[in-house]
């Protein structure tokens, strides 16, 4: 560092190296385009997810779309307080935090077994669906309108399905294929019949129509973004017995935390699971996965899930 001439050149190299990587190498042209990459991304998380701008590609004009915020604010006007809404859990913090009702799962996703047997239920046959949602929630929300909404993203539901449940699509078929579209983007039998596909398409698609004597439409939101419907036939034992302060399981007395359990009614359900041991299980333990160590009364049914009621605050 006493070298005045080391320090010249150290200089003088570090100049032109600079000017190099600027004006010559294809770092030129790459630089620009990836702040302009950084700066669309920021503009982009910067925005609202419920609340956007369109444009009318016949007049050009520019509008608001808020059928997001309308639907859940709709659900917190015209649902009652205890109500459990049932979601894929990319809308989990926006039930709890805008429509203000417990949600059955959210964005703290670490519970695989507990996410594929939401996204198991979600692409189950419509009464196969009822059957298990009766006992878990009051009402079904889902994304439509085309886009990335709740139909495009099913075929990775019903995947995360197949990972935990062996018999949805099978261990013949590990990618669920056969719950997918074909080329004509129309659905393959098992999606068709699907009660995520009734719900988004409910009246909007020639025939096809949702059994309302077992998922009530109730609402759908100004652009058709948001569908709201009313779970018919809930099991109030299931309902009392989520919320009764007995049945959860809590990292100690008055915690904030309970990881709850799935009402008895759901016992053979939850009995045809198999662990899904993840990478990232900190829980992990002897070779289970989290699931297993968090189940401290081994039965069956007594496995980590959220959505109690009374409980606002959400762990999958």
């Amino acid at each position: 560092d006493n070298n005045h001439a080391m320090l010249v050149g150290r200089a003088i190299f570090s100049v032109l190296l600079l000017l190099y990587v600027v004006f010559l190498s294809p770092l030129s042209v790459k630089v620009p385009t990836f702040i302009q990459h950084c700066d669309q991304v920021a503009r982009s998380l910067s925005n609202p997810q419920v609340v956007f701008m369109s444009r009318d590609k016949r007049t050009g004009q520019s509008f608001i779309v808020d059928d997001y915020l309308k639907g859940y604010q709709w659900i917190d006007e015209n649902t009652p307080k205890d109500s459990r809404v049932m979601a894929w859990w990319d809308y989990g913090y926006q039930i709890t935090g805008i429509a203000k009702r417990t949600s059955i799962a959210d964005g703290n996703t670490w519970n695989h077994e507990h996410i594929a047997t939401l996204g198991r239920t979600l692409t189950s046959s419509e009464k196969k669906a009822h059957n298990a949602i009766r006992h878990l929630a009051d009402y079904v929300l889902v994304w439509a309108g085309g886009g990335g909404d709740d139909l495009a993203k099913s075929p990775h539901l019903a995947r995360i399905g197949n990972s935990v449940f062996p018999d949805h699509c099978g261990d013949d078929d590990p990618k669920c294929n056969k719950f997918s579209f074909y080329s004509d983007y129309s659905p393959t039998p098992m999606m068709a019949s699907s009660l995520l596909y009734k719900l988004c398409q409910h009246k909007v698609s020639p025939g096809v129509k949702v059994n309302e004597k077992l998922f009530k439409h109730v609402h759908t939101t100004k652009h058709g973004l948001m569908r709201v419907y009313q779970v018919m036939n809930v099991s109030q034992e299931s309902k009392d017995w989520v919320a009764d302060p007995k049945n959860r399981i809590c990292d100690a007395p008055g915690s904030w935390y309970c990881v709850g359990q799935y009402p008895p009614a759901l016992e053979k359900l939850i009995a045809k699971r198999r662990n899904f041991a993840q990478i990232e299980d900190f829980n992990k333990q002897g070779g289970k996965s989290a699931l297993d160590s968090a189940d401290s009364a081994g039965a069956a049914w007594k496995r980590a899930m959220t959505g109690q009621a009374g409980n606002q605050h959400h762990a999958d």
